[in-house]
């Protein structure tokens, strides 16, 4: 979505409201696409003191796998819009801040580039997620697997003590 600020450029306190859906379900994050469902995009564009000032929220639910227990789940993602905006850039160092086609902001690119950004690099079902076995892949949320740990191989005598007491 393209929003021209035209209205509001020149004007001390304007605002200009938007809200629109987007289609992120074509980016890939490690071989997955995470980002099924539309993106609610809502915020405004406000001039301050000369200064465009984009604000707003992008959300949406994603479907996910557990890193460690490999479980789908789904879960909500909101990401804060908060960015200036400018027709021309005086320095290159101020790489953040969104540069204005003429008078128009290219707001799809700007939710996408946030929204993508905004993404985790593990994603768990719960805090606590026990993972997967390493012997035998038993579901370690569900309970012990039964596996016996291992033994260090500079205790192995007493380990095998241990187990002839058991007996």
């Amino acid at each position: 979505m393209r929003l021209d600020l035209r209205d509001i450029i020149h004007v001390p306190d304007a605002k200009k409201a938007f809200q629109f859906q987007l289609d992120l379900s074509q980016e890939d994050f490690f071989g997955s696409r995470p980002i099924v469902h539309p993106v609610q995009v809502e915020g405004c564009v406000t001039n301050h003191a000369g200064a465009l000032v984009l604000e707003g929220t992008a959300r949406s639910v994603l479907e996910l796998a557990c890193d460690r227990c490999g479980k789908s789940f789904s879960r909500e993602k909101t990401v804060v819009l908060d960015n200036l905006a400018a027709q021309e850039l005086e320095d290159e160092e101020h790489d953040d801040i969104l540069l204005l086609d003429g008078t128009d902001l290219d707001l799809d690119e700007a939710v996408t580039t946030a929204f993508v950004l905004a993404m985790d690099t593990k994603n768990l079902c719960s805090d606590d997620c026990k993972g997967l076995c390493a012997k035998c892949g038993a579901d370690l949320n569900l309970g012990p697997c039964g596996c016996r740990p291992d033994v260090d191989p500079r205790l192995a005598a007493l380990a095998q003590l241990l187990d002839k007491e058991a007996e």
